[in-house]
């Protein structure tokens, strides 16, 4: 997305509010990718062949990844995959996330991508659509891979055309991180996390008016989608994409609804104004002690992990709108259908997929692993601010919205919104015209 924390356990903040960031550098994959011809002959789709190696195999893999602070507990898995394949190198190619869409999209367009490479919500259709990634289906029907081990909404987001390509390695869900102490300052009592829309408009709104001369508030709204519209567009009932994402959903009744949240939050004085998030981002105001509720991910915790305010927060689920709900995003791993030592890469896929190293990802703190039941450690980092919340959110959780040039609409989400949220324009009105926009931009993916 935009601007991120620094991510010291989880490893998740150096992606998730970088992620539209990412999504940029796929504008021009777009342009490099779409044009060439894909390595396995068909568009999407792949060979989808898989058969286990040998223990004797030699290899050299290169696995592409962009988070240094998961290295540790990356090269701790690769120890344990070479115990399986002792003759198999893994060389860990680690480029700052800033620059790794524009290396991958280059690597893609020449067809020389890394063996085994993390992948994005944003990013994934377009190299899938090109043929660039292996599907996992052999791994699937030899039972070497269960997705039934995985998040439902986690598979959705790396399935394109009915065909599943990425092992979900981590996840995240939004919720909201709550100050006590500002809570006590103000005088004002902790709502009960079995909670509602107005009950949070109300909390937000009398803790900005006890905490005005201090200069902080109660709540916060901002212009990164996953932490804020977009789940109040699914708590509504709505959805930004149709179920093909062929079309925009912003104009329908429940989608307006979950803008209007966030208009009203503002208006009311529960939130600062969008210029002043704008300057200065909602988690910033958290963590300068200016923000009572901040609506963030479950990377967050890594910036307050041994702060002087870690004491003082504990998370509550997002208040429940018509339905309950939340964004879920999460990396992949996936392998190069060109790469010249797939089953390798295969072979090292699956068992980084598998729960010895999925549990042993998560008790190094690297991570919320996807693979259920592997979870717990991450609770335990925070064991008095119930983390377990994010855990919960899963069953209820909805995948990203992405698709081919998912950064063609999240500039225009970006650039037309802050007038809805603002109060300059109508919500409806830019609704309206942002689905109009949104629809030409996905009609060109077509």
């Amino acid at each position: 997305m935009t601007a991120h924390i620094p991510a010291r356990g989880t490893g998740s903040g150096s992606r998730r509010r970088r992620m539209l960031l990412g999504a940029v550098a796929a504008l021009g994959a777009a342009v490099l990718l779409a044009g060439c011809s894909t390595s396995s002959g068909a568009s999407g789709g792949g060979s989808g062949d898989y058969e286990k190696i040998a223990k004797d195999t030699k290899a050299t893999l290169n696995y592409a990844v962009w988070d240094e602070n998961q290295v540790k507990a990356i090269k701790a898995n690769i120890a344990g995959f070479n115990e399986e394949y002792p003759d198999i190198t893994v060389n860990v190619d680690v480029t700052p996330f800033a620059s790794y869409w524009t290396k991958l999209q280059t690597q893609g367009s020449s067809n020389t991508l890394p063996d085994l490479f993390w992948m994005n919500g944003p990013n994934f259709q377009l190299y899938a659509a090109n043929g660039k990634i292996a599907p996992i289906t052999g791994e699937v029907k030899a039972g070497a891979i269960k997705p039934g081990n995985y998040s439902s909404a986690l598979n959705k987001l790396y399935t394109y055309d009915g065909t599943q390509y990425g092992v979900p390695k981590d996840f995240d869900t939004i919720g909201v991180w709550v100050n006590k102490a500002l809570f006590e300052q103000a005088g004002v009592a902790l709502p009960s996390k079995n909670w509602t829309w107005d009950d949070f408009q109300a909390t937000g709104k009398e803790l900005s008016d006890k905490l005005k001369g201090q200069g902080a508030y109660g709540a916060a709204g901002g212009m990164d989608g996953q932490t804020t519209y977009y789940d109040t567009i699914f708590q509504a009932g709505g959805s930004v994409l149709n179920a093909d994402g062929s079309k925009s959903e912003y104009a329908s009744k429940a989608s307006e609804a979950g803008l209007q949240f966030w208009t009203d939050l503002i208006k009311s004085g529960a939130s600062p104004s969008i210029k002043q998030l704008t300057d200065t981002t909602a988690d910033q105001w958290f963590t300068s002690g200016k923000l009572a509720m901040y609506q963030g991910g479950s990377w967050f915790r890594s910036a307050l992990v041994g702060s002087d305010m870690e004491k003082d927060v504990v998370v509550y689920p997002l208040p429940k709108g018509k339905q309950q709900a939340t964004v879920i995003h999460g990396v992949s791993n996936v392998v190069a259908e060109g790469s010249k030592n797939k089953a390798a890469a295969q072979a090292l896929q699956v068992y980084l997929a598998g729960k010895t190293a999925q549990q042993q990802q998560g008790d190094m703190g690297a991570v919320i692993p996807a693979y259920t039941g592997t979870q717990d450690a991450f609770t335990k980092t925070m064991p008095d601010a119930d983390l377990q919340v994010f855990l919960d959110a899963v069953k209820y959780a909805k995948p990203l919205p992405v698709s081919k040039n998912t950064a063609a609409w999240n500039t225009l989400e970006t650039n037309m919104l802050p007038s809805a949220f603002d109060g300059s324009e109508p919500v409806d009105q830019v609704a309206q015209q942002l689905a109009t926009k949104m629809d030409t931009a996905l009609g060109k993916e077509q």
